[in-house]
């Protein structure tokens, strides 16, 4: 609460279920842009990603066939490090840059930063592995 200038007063003033009914659409904004991000067959260019595999997943297109390579890379540690690498390339310089200019301190930008790596990470890992193949 310190590093933020959160106060009692600044807490029971909100409205909380707004807060927490937009928050739960916007956490739903979120993990339906990371199902791209940590699940490669996702879309059509992802094929060319595995290039031993290539040849075959194209002759498997054109058949009709996806069970060859619709599954690769479908776990949980695969999604998590995706989505650690999402919340560090994209979260944490949006983070960083709003809080500077807000002029908070280096403790508001760990804190924070350290939230949402977790939570990226943990969101993408469960997306990858249990998203419906």
């Amino acid at each position: 609460m310190d590093a933020s200038g959160m106060t009692e007063e600044k807490i029971q003033s909100g409205n909380m279920p707004l807060i927490f009914g937009l928050s739960f659409v916007l956490a739903f904004l979120l993990s339906w842009s990371m199902t791209y991000v940590v699940v490669h067959q996702a879309h059509f260019d992802s094929l060319f990603m595995d290039f031993p595999e290539a040849k075959a997943a194209v002759t498997e297109l054109l058949d009709g066939k996806f069970e060859g390579w619709k599954n690769n890379y479908r776990t949980f540690g695969h999604g998590a490090l995706h989505g650690g690498m999402m919340s560090i390339v994209f979260g944490l310089p949006i983070l960083a840059t709003n809080a500077m200019f807000e002029r908070k301190g280096f403790k508001y930008i760990w804190v924070n930063g350290l939230y949402w790596f977790i939570t990226i990470t943990l969101m993408g890992g469960f997306i990858c592995q249990f998203l419906p193949k």
